[in-house]
């Protein structure tokens, strides 16, 4: 018999406990249920699938995966599913309760790590007098504002609340806004390379710097209100602990660095070690009184950023930290929100309430002012300040704390079935969920980061002045692009009176850092010039440069970003820098791995380019060599496919700047339709008009060929293609697509599986067309108001 003290104030629950670890069958009069490993099983399974559901339905309404996710883990709690007390005993009981908690800690444990991981400490440095200034301001006000509240209605708090240590933890955490949070909804909304969200990341790190000791000093005050002592053994252990981490572990992974060989991947070893000292720092933070959480973040922050290490950790754990244990995460925190509590204790809870509603608002505003006082738009500073208010992962871990130091109210892991009801937990949860839910899309709808892009000056070969500098943005992925990129540039007749100032700009993938890098190097040549992936690449155009003097002029250029975003970095620098032509590579499907990248890229730049765009495809399974041997022979013969419209108006006006060259022979093939059958009245007239000028200039040419061809379908168009191909031309030019009569397209639409080439350029790229010849196509600027919406899918 068990005796309980009738004065425990704790609630006391009897239950049985099941020995088995796995069920032996529901054939043999067994319930799975009652077995951990089988239970387990089953709310993984509900719990991702759940998840998995909530976000496919939420997608349209422009939600954030952690929005979909927390309201995933709150259909699971006692607000919907768990209203069912069958199921509520079935499927959490308390063995089932236990699983998810534990579970769901440890998911928030490896993404604060892996957050650490990502972010670049170095950010703090380069912070502009702007950034610094909408930080403070975007945290010192909420806080200094929530406090007030609190005073002001501290007589009506719960008794814990009104704790002096208690107010500033909430008012702290309404001043903050976490980078791990910012980053995953920026990625989402592909704002990263945007400049508003470069602003948000560099000012979330400094309000993290801001928030980590505003947590410490909240984390320290409640060690204190039993013993003043206690408080001050527990900043000297913070301190002691931190001041290890940022040294000895630091050299640790410097030296692990120093140990990996140039390209190769992370010992195996070191990464099992790294992971497991995620769970020690976890221990060691929990041991010395701190947030469970702390010291893997420390420990992410600890780890160099990017290749080698921060990528290979980031590579190996985030897909499984985030499609496994993050759910778990995101139920142990549903677990405990009950709605239908607010009702029963809507009168305790109002002056908590008026703090939260009173810190969003302080936060919006004071950053919205601010960001406007500093000359930014007030539609950029609208959109900064909602993306300032962001609430996610680190608030949620944060409550849960709460509600183990009893700051909101008691807790216990088992509460599901015994119904202790959390209404404090629950409305912080409700009001950051609906925060965010309502920010993000607004977000979308008011910043477009491509709508700087979209200018009604005209950028373009075609209405560049004889006489003047042509601007060009060479894209290159790999090493392998260098080549065709200066054999181009040989082709395009550069002079001392027209010279070509080429905008060299590397493109590499953002792996294991959260934020975008763009180098300039002739800004940044001691920092980044020993990096052999960057000097390999700008060496060789360096030494291009010197060859050819003052006719080509080469500003060198490197961009990490995601390569969802890549295309912004790309635009940004080429309507800076007013450019009239972006060069990018092409590369067929099942060449490389770059192949994926360059497909997105491309697109998104077709998409959205500020001026004319030339997409350059280097054939065959030798396409190095092969454009080295067509552009490097002593004469080059090179062929214009010259369809009408816009972008073939385009390929023409460029042809006609290599035909400058002595040494490029040039044939320019003409298309008409037969009567000129469906011809567009306007385009056929600027066409004449270009054809004109085009012959004029090059009639006494002898190297420059032109002809007519006059075709009734797609079909006849194919054969008088094929017809020219006879090993003769080293270079295909043709425009992509716009302004084309559809007569001489008609019936190849099904043939053209890159869109980005246009039907045409598809099809000489295309391995049916036995050529090894370079194909060239070009897409004329198309100017604000022509735009056609781009795939939001995609850009």
């Amino acid at each position: 018999m068990v005796k309980i003290d009738p004065k425990a104030r704790d609630l006391v629950s009897c239950r049985t406990t099941v020995n088995k670890h796995r069920s032996i069958g529901i054939f043999y009069g067994e319930n799975p249920l009652q077995t951990p490993f089988s239970l387990l099983l089953l709310e993984m399974s509900l719990v991702i699938l759940l998840s998995r559901l909530v976000r496919f339905l939420l997608k349209p309404l422009r939600q954030p995966r952690v929005v979909s996710d927390v309201i995933g883990g709150i259909i699971v709690g006692p607000t919907v599913l768990g209203r069912s007390r069958t199921f509520a005993r079935k499927m959490f009981s308390d063995e089932g309760s236990f699983l998810v908690h534990n579970l769901g800690v440890l998911g928030f444990i490896y993404f604060l790590f892996i957050s650490g991981v990502k972010m670049d400490l170095s950010m703090l440095k380069g912070s502009g007098r702007k950034h610094v200034m909408i930080a403070v301001c975007g945290a010192i006000t909420p806080l200094v504002s929530v406090t007030l509240v609190a005073l002001l209605f501290r007589t009506r708090l719960d008794h814990e609340l009104e704790k002096g240590s208690s107010i500033w933890g909430v008012a702290a955490s309404m001043s903050i806004t976490a980078f791990p949070v910012l980053y995953p909804i920026l990625r989402e909304q592909n704002l990263l390379s945007s400049e508003i969200g470069r602003m948000a990341l560099s000012v979330s790190i400094i309000t993290d710097a801001l928030g980590i000791t505003f947590v410490i000093a909240f984390e320290a005050a409640k060690q204190g209100e039993s013993r003043s002592k206690a408080a001050l053994w527990h900043l000297v252990s913070l301190f002691g602990f931190i001041g290890f981490t940022t040294t000895v572990v630091r050299r640790a992974m410097t030296w692990v660095i120093r140990r990996t060989p140039e390209g190769k991947p992370v010992a195996q070893v070191y990464i099992i070690f790294i992971l497991l000292g995620v769970m020690v720092m976890a221990f060691l933070s929990d041991f010395f009184g701190a947030a469970i959480a702390n010291g893997p973040l420390w420990l992410g922050l600890a780890i160099p950023d990017g290749p080698p290490l921060g990528a290979t950790i980031v590579d190996k754990c985030e897909t499984i930290m985030m499609e496994l244990f993050m759910p778990f995460a995101y139920a142990s925190v549903g677990l405990y929100v009950d709605l239908f509590s607010l009702s029963d204790y809507w009168s305790a809870l109002s002056p908590l309430f008026i703090m939260v509603i009173t810190g969003f608002a302080a936060k919006l505003l004071s950053t919205l002012l601010t960001a406007h006082f500093l000359e930014m738009p007030f539609r950029d500073s609208l959109t900064l300040s909602l993306i300032m208010s962001f609430r996610g992962q680190v608030e949620y871990l944060l409550y849960l704390h709460w509600v183990d130091l009893k700051v909101l109210s008691p807790f216990s892991p088992f509460s599901f079935l015994s119904m202790v009801r959390l209404p404090g937990f629950t409305l912080m949860v409700l009001l950051s969920t609906v925060l965010t839910a309502v920010a993000t899309p607004l977000v979308s709808t008011l910043y477009n980061p491509t709508r700087p892009y979209m200018v009604n000056k005209r950028r373009t070969i075609q209405h560049t002045a004889p006489n003047a500098e042509l601007h060009l943005v060479a894209c290159i992925h790999d090493q392998e692009n260098v080549a065709w990129l200066i054999n181009l540039l040989e082709v395009s007749n550069p002079t001392l009176s027209s010279p070509v100032v080429v905008y060299a700009l590397r493109l590499v993938e953002l792996l294991g850092r959260a934020s975008p890098i763009f180098i300039d190097h002739e800004k940044h040549e001691k920092q980044y010039g020993e990096n052999t992936s960057y000097a390999t690449v700008h060496s060789a155009l360096k030494l291009y440069q010197e060859t050819r003097g003052d006719y080509v002029r080469i500003h060198p250029f490197t961009a990490v970003s995601p390569r969802r975003s890549m295309y912004q970095d790309i635009c940004e620098l080429a309507l800076v820098n007013k450019a009239s032509l972006i060069i990018l590579p092409f590369h067929a499907e099942g060449i490389d791995i770059n192949g994926n990248i360059s497909h997105m890229v491309n697109s998104c730049i077709l998409a959205h380019a500020p001026c004319s765009v030339a997409i350059l495809v280097d054939k065959g399974p030798q396409r190095n060599q092969c454009v080295t041997r067509s552009f490097r022979a002593s004469s080059r013969h090179f062929a214009v496919l010259f369809l009408g419209g816009a972008d073939a108006r385009e390929a023409l006006a460029y042809a006609d700047r290599m035909a400058g060259n002595p040494d490029v022979s040039l044939t320019v093939v003409r298309f008409l339709t037969e009567n000129y059958e469906r011809d567009d009245g306007l385009e056929k007239k600027l066409d004449d008009g270009l054809v004109t000028w085009f012959w004029v200039k090059n009639e006494a040419n002898e190297q420059v060929i032109y002809k007519e061809v006059v075709v009734r379908n797609g079909e006849e168009t194919v054969s008088a293609i094929q017809a020219m191909n006879n090993d003769a031309y080293d270079l295909w030019i043709m425009g992509r697509k716009h302004g084309i009569n559809p007569v001489l397209l008609e019936g190849l639409s099904n043939w053209s599986e890159n869109q980005e080439l246009g039907v045409i350029g598809d099809y000489i790229a295309s391995m049916d067309f036995s050529s090894t010849a370079s194909v060239l196509v070009l897409q004329q600027q198309v100017l604000r108001g022509q735009r056609m919406p781009a795939s939001h899918s995609i850009c």
